[in-house]
């Protein structure tokens, strides 16, 4: 299993510079997913004070690319080929955490999901 400080080195390493500014925290490795979380402050909010989908969106992407690396045992070159997502309420608090998994892993796809939740 990947550790969280190795992630986190990797993020601030390898991901693009409007990806770090959301100020993204790696809080959770496992086998087959990771938890990512990003504060709530201005940069990402629209009027009265909800989350941007753009931001809610890159921060789900980001956490599912850890979860495909936790599957597949190290950081391997990934790229997004669908992305789907449903915004059940607006995004309002303090923190959105986001837990990924993979759903499943073929030989050249990996199946993720991601939850978004407002804290």
């Amino acid at each position: 299993m990947i550790a969280i400080e190795t992630a986190q080195d990797f993020l601030k390493d390898n991901f693009a510079q409007w990806i770090l500014d959301m100020g993204i925290e790696v809080t959770k490795m496992s086998a087959d997913g990771a938890t990512l979380e990003i504060p709530i402050t201005p940069h990402i909010e629209r009027v009265g004070g909800i989350v941007c989908g753009q931001a809610l969106s890159s921060l789900a992407d980001t956490a599912m690319v850890f979860a495909c690396f936790s599957a597949m045992g190290g950081f391997k070159p990934v790229a997004t080929t669908n992305l789907e997502t449903r915004f059940l309420s607006g995004a309002k608090g303090e923190r959105i955490t986001c837990a990924s998994r993979v759903i499943k892993q073929g030989r050249s796809l990996i199946f993720c999901e991601a939850t978004l939740t407002a804290m």
